[in-house]
């Protein structure tokens, strides 16, 4: 017999059960709509476009504001690149 323990926390059993999780929610209601999936892919989208852009603005209007060249434009349109990743991933593992 084994005498490991068993942690609840082991990232392997982890996987599994979220996998067995998934399949058996998979038999149970069917593959998603292809309406979802497009809507899925269309407020992806605009997850990250929408804050990509809004930093852009804000950082073009800094720079002619503080006459910084572009420093803000750069920055703000990075930030908003991540900020839009993070909350697309978030909207993808909560699917």
């Amino acid at each position: 017999m084994d005498d490991r323990p068993r942690g609840d926390g082991e990232p392997l059993q982890e996987g599994v059960r979220t996998r067995r999780r998934r399949h058996e929610f998979w038999q149970r209601e069917g593959e998603r709509p292809l309406a979802r999936n497009l809507a899925l892919i269309g407020s992806l989208g605009a997850l990250i476009v929408v804050p990509t852009l809004v930093g852009m603005f804000i950082g073009r209007w800094l720079d002619r504001t503080l006459d910084a060249g572009v420093f803000w434009t750069v920055s703000l349109l990075f930030g908003g690149l991540c900020a839009g990743c993070y909350m697309a991933w978030k909207r993808i593992d909560v699917e």
